[in-house]
Parts: structure tokens; C-alpha cells; sequence
């Protein structure tokens, strides 16, 4: 089974690389045995467990992943790198930083999580803060709303289990959105606009002013994507289908800058009620 994480990804084309990066990244294309899409989270997924149930677990790989997420459109190649090094570091600093030591000291031994934090210190030092930008963010239990506005209703795309694909091939269960940064910088810029103007700096409006800064840091021709990944799996068919959260908020933005503040307030529920039912499964018994 999946984690229960939704994820928010930037494909940035090739040309975007270094001519080194470029060049491994088109012959890692073309290498037949490399982790597909369908398999792809399964697979990262299954290296972190791995490390984890190890003795002694390693919160962080030795080495930084060669596999990347890929789209080809028109014949141009999009690459998003997992980075599980990069993405493991940050999030054992996040698991630190919350976890009382007597706690954290049950999942990883103290002289594991010092080890682990020094090659972390070493790596920024080296590569600076630019090092440390991620193609890949991670929700677990939830999808924030802040990672809906950057898409469109229309860009939705559905499967469910046993449904036919591309091809006639069979599905996997999933629910994605995407579109061009172009697009996603826009209706974040406009969503902002409206937040600032109708609501103020209140946290919705702090979370979509961090979306921003994360997308304007990729080549502008790039893709974003937003993939529900296991939490599809806490929702039944009914639910998928009438997940339309996307759409929800687009309409929640036009109420409150059209001055129908009955409609915005009223879409605004229906997303947050949905979404506070999820997350209250990681605590159900």
C-alpha cells in the first residue's frame, strides 16, 4: 500500500539542464528498464522503506537518485528528478524539528541523526540554497488548497480501477491535474491578488505567497502537476468523481471578487469540509 501523499510536481524541459544534466537525463529516457510512471511511486516508495527497516536505518540515501518522473509533448521531453536524497534530508530537518528527541530517538538512533544532519550541513555549504530546490512537494493526509489554484477544472483527469486508458490499456487508480507554468503562475499571481485585496496576510494567503515563490524558481516553459498518488486510495469512486476541488476554489475566487461573497464562502466550505473528512483518517482508530 501507498502512503497516503498527494504530490506537486514541475516538469521542467530538457533544455532547462546543464549540457551535462541534459545529456544523462536523455539517455536515462531512453533506458528500457527504468521505473515508468505507473510503477514509479511504488518503486520510491519502496526504496525508502527499505532504508528505514535497515539496521541501523538511514533517514537519507548514501547517494542522490537517478530516476526522475518524465512527459514527453510535442516531442519534448519534461523531466522532474525525485531528489529522494535532497527530499529525505529536508524532511528528517522537518521530523526533528517537531519530534521531542526522547521520541525521535525510537525511529532513528542519536548517532544516526547527527551523522545524517552533518552530510546535510555539508551539502548546503557546498551548493548553497540553491541546492536545496525541489522539483517535488509532499502532503501526506491532505492536499493543501494552496496546491489547487495553480490548475484548471478542464485539466482534470480521472482513472479509475479497471478503467481503460490510452491505448485501451488498463489504469491505474489515479486523479491528476496538469498544466503549463504559465498558466499555474497566473492564476496563483491572480488568486494572490484577490486574497490580498479581500481578505488580507491571513495564513491561506501566506500558503498561496509560497506556491509562488516555489514556481517562479523553474524555466518558465515548464509543466506543473498535481497527482492525488495514495490518496485516492482513502476515497471510494463517488468520491473521486465528485472531487472537484479545483474548480471549487476557482469559483470560491470569483465570489469574493465579484462581490458574491454567498457563493465564495459557500464553495470555501465545500473544499474544506471535504478535505478536514480526509485528514481526520489519520487519527481515526
Amino acid at each position: 500500500m501507498l502512503p497516503y501523499a498527494a504530490y506537486l510536481r514541475v516538469y521542467e524541459p530538457l533544455t532547462a539542464f546543464s549540457p551535462t544534466e541534459r545529456a544523462s537525463w536523455q539517455a536515462y529516457a531512453e533506458t528500457p528498464d527504468r521505473p515508468r510512471r505507473a510503477s514509479a511511486l511504488h518503486a520510491e516508495h519502496g526504496e525508502a522503506v527499505a532504508r528505514l527497516l535497515g539496521v541501523p536505518p538511514a533517514p537519507a540515501p548514501v547517494h542522490e537518485s537517478p530516476n526522475a518522473y518524465l512527459r514527453r509533448v510535442d516531442d519534448v521531453l519534461y523531466v522532474c528528478p525525485w531528489q529522494s536524497r535532497l527530499r529525505s534530508w529536508l524532511a528528517f530537518s522537518r521530523f526533528r524539528g517537531t519530534t521531542p528527541v526522547a521520541v525521535a530517538e525510537r525511529f532513528v538512533p542519536l548517532s544516526i541523526a547527527e551523522q545524517t544532519a552533518d552530510d546535510f550541513d555539508r551539502f548546503k555549504r557546498r551548493g548553497g540554497t540553491a541546492a536545496l530546490r525541489t522539483h517535488i512537494r509532499t502532503s501526506t493526509w491532505h492536499i493543501p488548497t494552496s496546491w489547487f489554484l495553480p490548475f484548471d477544472g478542464g485539466e482534470r483527469w480521472l482513472a479509475l480501477d479497471g478503467e481503460a486508458g490510452t491505448g485501451g490499456t488498463t489504469t491505474t487508480r489515479n486523479l491528476i491535474y496538469v498544466t503549463s507554468m504559465a498558466h499555474a503562475r497566473r492564476r496563483v499571481a491572480r488568486a494572490l491578488q484577490i486574497l490580498r485585496r479581500q481578505v488580507g496576510d491571513v495564513g491561506i494567503t501566506e500558503e498561496v505567497e509560497d506556491v509562488a515563490r516555489w514556481l517562479e524558481e523553474f524555466h518558465p516553459h515548464s509543466l506543473v502537476e498535481l497527482d492525488y498518488g495514495g490518496i485516492v486510495h482513502l476515497m471510494d469512486d463517488e468520491k473521486l468523481r465528485a472531487d472537484q476541488s479545483v474548480a471549487e476554489l476557482a469559483a470560491a475566487l470569483t465570489g469574493l471578487d465579484t462581490g458574491q461573497e454567498e457563493l465564495a464562502f459557500a464553495m470555501y466550505q465545500r473544499v474544506i469540509a471535504r478535505w478536514r473528512s480526509i485528514q481526520l483518517l489519520e487519527s481515526a482508530n
